[in-house]
């Protein structure tokens, strides 16, 4: 037991002196070795992007009776669950992947992912019953679930700090590219059986990509091969110099592990060791508890209550516009967003982006409800207000809240309980997209469509507070130093 705690010690000593240089000296060679390992992810966001956008195309096709094929327009309550079964099943995903995720590994689970998404893709296209359509929103979000957790973990293990929320950003671009692509094609082909097909080389593509990726060199040395984590290392930082490989950033990142490995060594405190016990301890339940209301916030302003239904809001607001190539542009204008976030997030921070594109998206959003409601005598004038309101927060939910929150996913938990915890906010974020999404309908009957819009706004404030007293700002810090923040 003594030199357990010895070792242990030791291990602490060692990431204290190591905390005081994240900014390792990588050449470019670095920037661009990590850029590569993230194309799997990066195609793996296209394929999320893409089975997120079904449901909004498919929708609108069958309302507009445009390429029905055979498939009648579907009720309130069809569109509504055919809507949000994708979120409901999300957490099956999730669960499976994190029981999964120990033994196979990122890279693996990865690969999994994209066969939930192939076959759902081709029952789409031969789809003739509203029954085909649930099922195969069913196996989507099997998919979507089970990959937040191997891919979130694989980017906040596999980049450097001071790349992590870069990178992390740049990958986020690629759902809203997937979105893009998919409402192009629907636009153009106006067919959307045809646009499914063409959708499906995306996760075929994806599992190529993935055979080439390598492992995390972290969780190769949870798994007690050092040799294979430090040449892995080696090519994700572009194989720098010895001395620099070396002494700094690997030594780091075994003591970050062997507190994990003596932890799971000693038998004395099996319940707080344990990846379930961990997550009853401060570091990781406060971070959850921040997760969970932050996702709730990012979801409610970002509108994804309204995304499977977008069709039928831009063409309630009035403007006379094509409405498929207005939600092309929507996609489009989320996409510029998450490109400047990967300018903007190192140099502002994740808090200020959060704080100040809530603020913006909650007055946005009370002035869309206020319009609608009260200024009903210059339709021409106000349904271009609304509409222009409305793709404004479309373009600054995808600049700071919706990225940032799955970027605190793949950093602010310690290792010992990241896989689970990874999968766990995934499942729990989709959960909360399911339930939005489904009683949508209901909550617009009831208070009028224009309201929705004003009590979104002002929930949206009191998030703004919410987040001003409790989100640490995370960019630029190490894992380690994020965990002790939360202790």
């Amino acid at each position: 037991m003594v030199g357990k705690n010895k070792t242990l010690q030791n291990t602490t000593n060692l990431r204290k002196e190591m905390e005081s240089n994240i900014n390792y000296r990588y050449s470019f060679k670095s920037i661009f070795a990590q850029s590569l390992a993230l194309a799997g992810p990066c195609f793996i966001q296209t394929g999320i992007g893409i089975e997120i956008t079904c449901s909004t195309i498919i929708i609108g096709a069958l309302a507009s009776n445009k390429s029905n094929n055979g498939l009648p327009p579907l009720t309130d309550e069809q569109a509504s669950w055919f809507g949000s079964l994708l979120f409901l099943f999300t957490p099956l995903g999730s669960a499976l992947s994190s029981l999964t995720l120990d033994h196979f590994g990122h890279k693996t689970c990865m690969i999994i992912t994209n066969v939930p998404f192939i076959v759902s893709q081709i029952m789409f296209f031969y789809a003739n019953s509203v029954g085909t359509l649930y099922a195969c929103s069913m196996l989507m979000g099997i998919s979507v679930g089970y990959s937040g957790g191997p891919s979130s973990a694989y980017i906040g293990e596999v980049c450097e700090p001071k790349l992590r929320g870069a990178l992390m950003s740049a990958t986020n671009v690629f759902y809203f590219v997937g979105s893009l692509l998919f409402t192009l094609i629907y636009a153009i082909t106006l067919e959307w059986r045809l646009t499914v097909l063409i959708a499906m080389s995306i996760p075929i593509v994806t599992i190529a990509i993935l055979f080439m990726t390598p492992q995390s060199p972290m969780w190769l040395l949870t798994k007690g091969e050092p040799l294979k984590a430090q040449q892995t290392l080696g090519k994700l930082r572009g194989w720098p110099s010895h001395e620099t490989f070396s002494s700094k950033e690997f030594r780091e990142m075994i003591a970050y592990t062997s507190t994990t490995m003596v932890h799971e060594d000693d038998d004395t405190e099996p319940d707080a060791t344990s990846s379930w016990g961990q997550l009853l301890r401060p570091e990781v339940y406060r971070p959850f508890r921040l997760l969970l209301v932050y996702i709730f916030f990012a979801n409610l302003l970002s509108g994804i209550q309204y995304v499977p239904y977008l069709v039928a809001v831009f063409t309630e607001f009035g403007a006379p516009v094509n409405v498929e190539f207005t939600l092309a542009f929507s996609v489009f204008l989320s996409t510029i967003g998450g490109i400047i976030t990967i300018f903007l997030i190192n140099k502002l921070g994740k808090r200020f982006l959060t704080l100040s594109t809530l603020l913006i998206c909650s007055i946005c959003y009370i002035l869309i409800g206020l319009i609608g409601v009260y200024w009903t005598n210059s339709k021409p004038i106000t349904s271009w207000l609304v509409l222009i309101l409305f793709l404004t927060t479309t373009f600054m939910s995808s600049l700071g809240i919706m990225p940032i929150a799955w970027i605190l996913l793949t950093e602010i938990f310690p290792m010992k309980s990241r896989n689970i915890t990874c999968s766990a906010g995934g499942a729990m974020g989709y959960l909360i997209s399911f339930f939005m999404i489904k009683y949508y309908l209901e909550l617009s009957n009831f208070v009028n469509f224009y309201n929705t819009f004003t009590l979104f706004g002002i929930s949206g404030l009191f998030g703004a507070v919410y987040f001003y007293f409790y989100l640490p700002e995370t960019e630029n810090k190490t894992l380690q130093e994020i965990s002790e923040f939360f202790k």
